[in-house]
């Protein structure tokens, strides 16, 4: 017989390879097809050398492209020839991480508990029987645990415990579901529950410590629990007097908290639910997933005012523990564990100062947290997900940036800092671009320091030296105060980019564009190239810059961030400037505040004036009495989307002024109109209908506009206004109707949360032939400005 050809390769495997069971699923691959071989751990990936017959060899490959493990994602696998192995190779090996060198690997998000293990979790004669630690390859804590790489468990929270025998023997079995499971553990020698009933030192451990929380929820306590990415606050969900005091703590105002529920069929018990919202819920990221409320069953302070209702699944043992037995109908308030304006804890002693004033007792563990990492929340609109905070079981995920017109030549390494609001940074190292987790408003110093820590924990992770630096326009941005002081300790510069051409750019980028597009920025707030405040904007962009080819006709804001809070100030300046009558604004004005807003608007001190649609939005929801006050951001918006009655006709018209090389969109029609339907007695949910209408109709006219200017067919649709799921349904279909190509985010959200990818794609895609190496660079793309009236 002739002899059986061998080979021996080596496979470079780069991605989401590492805490994933690659190793062992390598190795258990070839050990079926009969190679030899080794596979390791490498800064930058895992290296594979895999010798066997090349029939066998070649099949070795193709499996491992096709069927890698549930969590792996594989950016590419390069093969090369290697000499035979004399004598020939047997058996095959995991050997010990290679260190060493620059390259990186992406981190895994930490990802829901498995069916295997659930299934362990409440079996009687499992060791592992209601742990609420346990975990394996395929499930558990990954990026909150995970302090360099590459991903070993001496680096990681978990290397403060020693496995016992029982766990190591797992850990080194190449047949065992936990084979390299770095965060395994078990009762004998992982980590331990721990309660206090106040902030004190634990008075109970394990599950002595769980009956003390179930006891304390079951009473109406609101209980701080110790998760994944950080403390939630938690307490019955149908216990309107424990939510109610909940929210008074906290001071969070009407903004709606999220709910945790045991299973789906739960919740479809307070909300309804889809098949593509199911699958999200039930996904390994187990998001929070903004769905429509059912009427009842839910305590009224929940959700204040809200037609929607944020659900989301468990996603750690001790979650499951929550809802056993008798439980297992209760749905539990899930908020995050913070003051109001402060980032989430995630330290013990921490939470025990301060949260002593929140909570009535602390479900605590001794299994560090070493970065923060909030929940994700999503929509599924027309079956497709819509981020609106991406973070956990989606952060560290990098996205892949577009090639540039300079083909493979590299970009420079980027560090985009983002906005002020929804925070996140971007760090860019080739075309991989890493957005971090949500990180909250930068408006206090904490969350501030919250946001140092993880751009140096990122940093390090991904071994990113930034050769640029990259900021938003506003000046007065804490997020633009960091990128100046970063740069100027290490010799750097800042560029500064307007605020909806990254909106634009982050849409771009996460689609993979790098034509020019048309893109409908509607937004609350972004500082204009002019100094206004911008936020209804038609731009023609790519990465290189922008023109504005139209805008929202300007109104002022009279006191700024004040004008934002008292949505009545927006609506009575709305009106002055349309010359419209006032009294429907003023009813909701006390005759002081009146003087001092009609002295600032015939002044202009104080004033400055903004084109944002979000304004707009807040204006009608004042004029109809919706909400003169907010105690949330965009809470004016989601009152008036709320009421919005599908069965109303008709739709107000804005006009549209393009006889200038700057178009102007005239609200006045619009604002005329409603107030002509108030005095004639229309239900205000019409109303709300016709005003969404005319804003979606808008969105097609100003795209033609941009298409007779232009010749471009594809129209971005960016910024927080399009959160709106009626109205970006509306322009949608309005868009598709006209014959244009509407692009819509599905993996960055629209609002502020997206901002940083924008950036970071301008900075490293444009066509610059060096960076500068003092001094703020100029504006990108100041161009289609005029002077503000």
């Amino acid at each position: 017989m002739p002899a059986v050809s061998a080979v021996r390769r080596r496979l470079a495997v780069t991605g989401i390879v590492q805490g994933v069971g690659f190793r062992p699923f390598v190795h258990g691959l070839a050990t079926r097809l009969g190679l030899a071989g080794r596979v390791c751990n490498l800064p930058g990936g895992v290296e594979i050398e895999i010798e066997g017959p090349a029939e066998a060899v070649a099949e070795f490959g193709r499996r491992l492209r096709s069927s890698p493990p549930p969590l792996a994602v594989l950016d590419a696998v390069v093969e090369t020839e290697m000499v035979l192995a004399e004598p020939p190779g047997a058996g095959f090996e995991i050997v010990e991480t290679r260190h060493g060198g620059d390259a990186v690997t992406p981190i895994s998000p930490d990802v829901a508990t498995c069916d295997d293990c659930l299934r362990e979790l409440f079996d009687p004669a499992d060791r592992r029987y209601r742990y609420p630690f346990l975990n394996c390859t395929h499930c558990g804590p990954r990026f909150t645990i995970i302090e360099d790489v590459p991903y070993d468990r001496a680096a990681t929270t978990m290397r403060v415990f020693p496995m016992c025998p029982a766990c190591a023997a797992e850990y080194h079995d190449p047949s065992n579901r936990r084979f390299h499971a770095q965060p395994t553990a078990c009762p004998e020698c992982g980590p331990r529950l721990t309660w206090s009933p106040g902030p004190e030192p634990p008075t109970s451990f394990q599950e002595a410590a769980l009956a003390a929380a179930l006891a304390a929820l079951d009473a109406g306590q609101v209980v701080a629990i110790k998760g994944l990415g950080g403390f939630h606050l938690a307490c019955d969900a149908r216990a309107e007097l424990a939510v109610a005091r909940l929210r008074h703590r906290k001071g969070r105002g009407d903004k709606p908290f999220a709910v945790m529920v045991p299973n789906l069929d739960t919740a479809r018990r307070y909300a309804r639910v889809d098949e593509a919202e199911a699958r999200l819920l039930s996904s390994r990221a187990r998001p929070i997933v903004l769905l429509e409320a059912r009427a009842a069953g839910l305590a009224p302070s929940v959700a204040p005012g809200q037609n929607t209702i944020g659900l989301l699944l468990p996603y750690t043992p001790l979650h499951h523990l929550l809802f056993e037995g008798p439980r297992a109908a209760r749905p539990l308030v899930m908020t995050s564990g913070n003051r109001s304006e402060e980032p989430i804890v995630i330290d013990d002693a921490e939470a025990h100062a301060r949260l002593a004033c929140l909570a009535d007792g602390f479900l605590g563990h001794d299994r560090p947290i070493h970065v923060p990492c909030d929940d994700s929340v999503l929509r599924v609109v027309d079956g497709r997900e819509l981020p609106l905070r991406r973070s956990r079981g989606y952060a560290p995920f990098p996205l892949t940036l577009p090639a540039g017109e300079a083909g493979e030549v590299e970009p420079p390494s980027v560090l985009a800092v983002g906005g002020e609001l929804k925070a996140t940074f971007c760090l860019t190292r080739g075309r991989r671009a890493f957005l971090s987790q949500h990180l909250g408003d930068q408006e206090g110093l904490l969350t501030q320091q919250a946001f140092e820590r993880a751009l140096d924990h990122l940093l390090r992770l991904f071994r990113v030296t930034p050769e640029v630096v990259v900021a938003d326009l506003h000046p007065g941005y804490a997020s633009g105060r960091l990128a100046a002081r970063w740069a100027a300790q290490r010799g750097l510069s800042v560029q500064r980019v307007q605020h909806h051409h990254a909106h634009v750019a982050a849409l771009m980028a996460e689609l993979g564009l790098t034509a020019p597009v048309l893109g409908l920025a509607f937004d609350g707030t972004g500082h204009g190239s002019d100094g206004a405040s911008w936020g209804g904007e038609l731009l023609v962009a790519d990465y290189r810059g922008f023109e504005r080819l139209a805008h929202l006709r300007y109104s002022p804001q009279p006191g700024g961030d004040a004008a934002v809070r008292r949505p009545a100030r927006m609506a009575f300046a709305h009106l002055h400037a349309a010359g419209l009558p006032l009294a429907r604004a003023a009813k909701y004005l006390e005759k002081a505040e009146q003087r001092v807003l009609e002295r600032q608007l015939e002044t202009g001190f104080g004033a400055a004036p903004t084109s944002s649609f979000g304004r707009l939005f807040d204006s009608v929801a004042a004029l109809l009495g919706l909400r003169t006050e907010v105690s949330f951001e965009g809470q004016a918006a989601m009152a008036l989307e709320a009421i919005a009655s599908d069965a109303a006709e008709g739709a107000y018209a804005f006009e549209l002024d393009d006889s200038r090389p700057v178009a102007v969109l005239e609200p006045r029609p619009v604002l005329a109109a409603i107030l002509g339907d108030l005095e004639r007695g229309v239900p205000a949910f019409v109303i709300s209908a016709r005003f969404h209408a005319a804003v979606a109709a808008a969105g097609v006219e100003l795209a033609r506009l941009g298409q007779s200017r232009t010749g471009l067919g594809q129209v971005a649709l960016t910024g927080g206004v399009f959160q709106n799921v009626r109205l970006l349904r509306a322009t949608v279909a309005g868009l598709a109707a006209a014959g244009f190509e509407p692009l819509v985010h599905r993996l960055v959200p629209p609002n502020d949360g997206g901002l940083a990818l924008g950036q970071a794609a301008i900075a490293a895609l444009e066509a610059q032939p060096a960076i500068a190496a003092v001094g703020d660079r100029p504006v990108i793309g100041a161009r289609g400005t005029e002077d503000v009236p």
